[in-house]
């Protein structure tokens, strides 16, 4: 009798310990302390990452993290090939350009299926600008230069006939100090994403050229689903950190499930007031306009991956004449693990 009432008390302890345990605690974290890299957090780009963060999805995950906020994507991916950082939400685009120059660095998750830019010029220059061609000799601002706001206009020119050198491409970074330099006519054009766009469309100060927030503006412009945001990191930490590596993708995941459903007020009601530019209504239109761009499984398709491929390949002579096999460049085993404990 004893020993069946010790057996269910201590059936019970096990229970409840259990249920106080994490999903990333059970699989055992390799490293519970990890640094991840974004260039422009507070852009909707990126939304899923800041969705994850103020949700608790990644301390869910028994992670301690810490995240770097830099001027641009390129900054984060030179910070994650040196060392400083373990993860990157960036651009799909450098991943391909990394294994092109073999260094291998795999996105894990893909958290917009469109790239959510818009090319606008400054409206007092709007009437010269009837093409990406007429955008010859324009100062042209971007995140920061190398990053995916720079590799968008380089491929709208060149569909024109038009080089990167054509054009002088300055780093404005994202938030404020893109809208400053639009306003105070430091630049004559931009790319740049929500928020942003809608703020400076709203204030009367852009005409917008080409848009990829929409399904159909990715058609125009790209003939199809156009990968931007995801997750990677370098093969060498997935390898020696598959757990870590699981639980980073599994809080993304969670938030891309969150983002399905959620109302722009539920988005706006999550994220830090900073992100609203100072104008909540505002920041509700842009969440309304940008909100088709998020995946919807994590997935990268192969044409996904093409279409990416063959955009940067418009103005890029050294990934044109490069063998990239782009199957390499994704691995979805961590998506897939996600998706089936949900």
């Amino acid at each position: 009798m004893k020993l069946t009432k010790t057996l269910a008390v201590t059936s019970v302890a096990m229970a409840l310990a259990l249920a106080l345990v994490g999903p990333a605690d059970a699989q055992a974290l390799e490293k519970k302390q990890v640094t991840l890299g974004v260039g422009g957090k507070g852009l909707l780009y990126y939304l899923p990452l800041t969705i994850a963060e103020q949700r608790g999805y990644f301390k869910e995950q028994g992670l301690d993290l810490t995240i770097n906020d830099f001027r641009g994507g390129a900054e984060s991916l030179r910070a994650l090939v040196g060392g400083s950082i373990d993860f990157v939400t960036g651009a799909y685009e450098h991943t391909i350009r990394m294994q092109a120059k073999g260094q291998d660095i795999k996105a894990v998750i893909e958290l917009g299926r469109f790239p959510g830019m818009v090319l606008a010029v400054k409206k007092d220059k709007a009437a010269q600008v009837k093409s990406f061609k007429d955008l010859k000799g324009f100062k042209v601002g971007v995140t920061a230069p190398g990053s995916s706001t720079n590799f968008f206009v380089n491929a709208l020119v060149a569909k024109e006939g038009l080089k990167p050198e054509d054009i002088s491409i300055i780093g404005v970074g994202a938030g404020p100090s893109a809208v400053a330099a639009i306003k105070k006519g430091d630049i004559d054009a931009l790319v740049n994403l929500d928020p942003v766009i809608t703020k400076l469309v709203q204030d009367g100060d852009i005409v917008i050229l080409a848009d990829s927030r929409t399904e159909e503006g990715n058609m125009k412009l790209f003939g199809g689903n156009n990968p931007a945001a995801v997750g990677y990191a370098k093969q060498d930490f997935i390898d020696k950190n598959p757990n870590t590596t699981q639980a980073l993708v599994t809080a993304l995941y969670k938030a891309l499930k969150w983002l399905e459903k959620a109302t722009p007020e539920d988005v706006a009601a999550t994220v830090p007031e900073t992100y609203y530019l100072g104008d909540k209504p505002l920041y509700l239109t842009a969440v309304k306009a940008s909100s088709a761009m998020y995946s919807r499984n994590g997935i990268i398709t192969p044409q996904g991956m093409k279409n990416a491929h063959d955009m940067l390949v418009q103005f890029d002579a050294e990934l044109r004449d490069a063998k990239v096999d782009l199957a390499k460049t994704f691995d979805g085993r961590f998506v897939q693990k996600a998706s089936a404990g949900m």
